[in-house]
């Protein structure tokens, strides 16, 4: 029986595409800009000035053009400028409260950076089970909540079920789109390191004496040759809307914030069935403790184990929200983020032109060595039909004027305009079907103990992933790039201005 596999192509589509030779308006405008003194004076018959006026504005156009690693040369620059005064005014920096004797309200986060504007109020009890924390990001005004899911992976999937649960996420993302409350959802996946310590205990605790000693040699061997490579996953969903789109549903059901966790549960409960046909065998809805564990372990994974026994001994697991940050984060690196003992290198995972295959971003999780930790994010935000559709025209309406442009002036259209055109009216000819358009972001994450050299380990992620993904590095910006790739909370994906992509 043959397979085929299915490719997912135009998905490197970037948002705000440049019009003119690649540039955006805004950049066209201020090389334009800088051009015209020099031309006013070249007309003018001065051409030394003109000399010494592109000297100036040479540069000037260079930093504005010029991409370094993603971004422009000028925006480094302005990055690189912001860095520094926070280095040098210690605002990167954190030390938590209760490590500094200074500890208050065990109810209050204290966490740093990027989390600080987070805000993590009880709902009121989701059926049986029980309250679930809401995250009120006030930066952008959105809420939402965090489920803790069980699934296999996809590792062992043959192409015909990858290919039906690709289909089935195609229809979530679909069904998010068309309702009115929750528009983005957070996929988290991250490795627990395991020294093996945790798995040794519990074969000495659960081991029959009286077992053959042909299947003890066999165990032993499978103990040497698999569990040393073997892992355990966390997996996580995030859901979460905006604030003008609960408002009136909150108001509703009694406004503040049991409203909105009233107008969020309705959705949420109407997902979980879409959750499990992706494979998830069971779906709990994160209380404020289990979600402060979550993060907990996110910035120190060594706590994992310790939390963990402690479930089995303690009615009301999970931590204090004044103890889920890091206890002690000095200033990051421009290339790592040190927390708690351990050092972290993000990256943002940029799709190929030539497409992939669902399952393909799994080697990013291939942890290669005991004590090191991985993690991946992919957070998805669906458009709803009416910006999709002014999306979807715009598009076509700039790869159409680019076309028509560049055959008034008398060169050849590229294969990248053909393709590029084409995708613009499949695109468009789709959403006028009823299909939906998503934007996403994927990030992934390598952690290890600040003992060991963390570079060694980013190399074999970029290496695991060389000739499939490119690995864009954080620089500058590791200690919120390691919020969104590692932390359950929904952040990662930039808000978009205006309805182009």
């Amino acid at each position: 029986m043959t397979s085929h596999l299915r490719v997912y192509t135009g998905l490197s589509r970037r948002e705000h595409a440049g019009w003119i030779m690649g540039l955006t308006p805004g950049q066209a405008f201020i090389c334009i800009a800088l051009a015209v003194p020099v031309v006013i004076t070249l007309a003018a018959g001065d051409v030394v000035g003109a000399l010494v006026l592109l000297a100036f504005c040479g540069p000037l156009a260079g930093l504005v053009v010029v991409p370094v690693r993603g971004r422009p040369a000028f925006r480094w620059l302005g990055h690189l400028v912001l860095f520094q005064v926070g280095m040098a005014f210690g605002w990167s920096r954190n030390d938590s409260a209760a490590a500094g004797g200074r500890a208050g309200d065990p109810d209050v986060p204290d966490l740093p950076g990027v989390l600080a504007r987070l805000r993590f109020p009880d709902g009121p009890p989701l059926r049986d089970a029980g309250r679930v924390c809401l995250i009120h990001d006030t930066g952008e005004g959105r809420w939402g909540a965090t489920a803790r899911l069980t699934h296999s992976g996809v590792g062992m999937l043959s192409d015909a079920q990858c290919a039906r649960l690709a289909d089935r996420l195609g229809n979530l993302l679909l069904s998010i789109g068309h309702r009115d409350v929750i528009d983005r959802m957070s996929l988290l996946v991250r490795t627990v390191p395991d020294d093996g310590a945790e798995y040794h205990a519990w074969r000495t605790n659960n081991e029959t004496t009286a077992a053959p000693d042909l299947a003890r040699r066999a165990t032993d061997e499978l103990d040497r040759t698999i569990g040393a490579v073997s892992v355990r996953h966390e997996v996580f969903v995030t859901l979460t809307g905006t604030e003008e789109a609960l408002r009136k549903p909150a108001a509703a059901a009694g406004g503040g914030i049991a409203g909105r966790a009233a107008a969020l549960y309705r959705v949420l409960d109407g997902l979980e069935d879409k959750l499990t046909a992706l494979g998830a065998t069971s779906v709990h809805w994160l209380s404020g403790a289990a979600l402060a564990e979550a993060i907990r372990t996110g910035f120190n994974p060594a706590t994992a184990a310790v939390l963990a026994a402690r479930h089995h001994t303690t009615a009301t697991p999970g931590v204090a929200w004044a103890a889920a940050g890091p206890t002690h984060a000095p200033a990051p690196t421009g290339r790592a983020y040190h927390h708690d003992g351990f050092s972290t290198v993000a990256y943002s995972v940029l799709m190929p032109e030539s497409g992939t295959v669902f399952g393909s971003l799994g080697a990013l999780l291939a942890v290669k060595t005991a004590g090191e930790r991985r993690s991946l994010a992919i957070h998805y935000e669906t458009l709803s039909q009416r910006r999709a559709g002014r999306a979807v025209r715009g598009n076509r309406f700039r790869t159409g004027v680019l076309r028509d442009w560049k055959s008034t002036k008398g060169f050849n259209t590229t294969a990248a305009d053909t393709r590029e055109a084409g995708g613009a009216r499949a695109q468009e000819k789709a959403v006028a079907a009823g299909h939906g358009i998503v934007r996403f972001a994927v990030a992934s994450a390598v952690t290890v103990p600040s003992s060991w050299n963390v570079e060694d380990h980013a190399a074999r992620v970029e290496n695991d992933i060389a000739g499939r993904f490119q690995l864009l590095r954080m620089e500058l910006a590791q200690d919120s790039s390691f919020v969104a790739a590692v932390l359950p909370v929904g952040i990662g994906l930039p808000r978009l201005r205006g309805g182009g992509l």
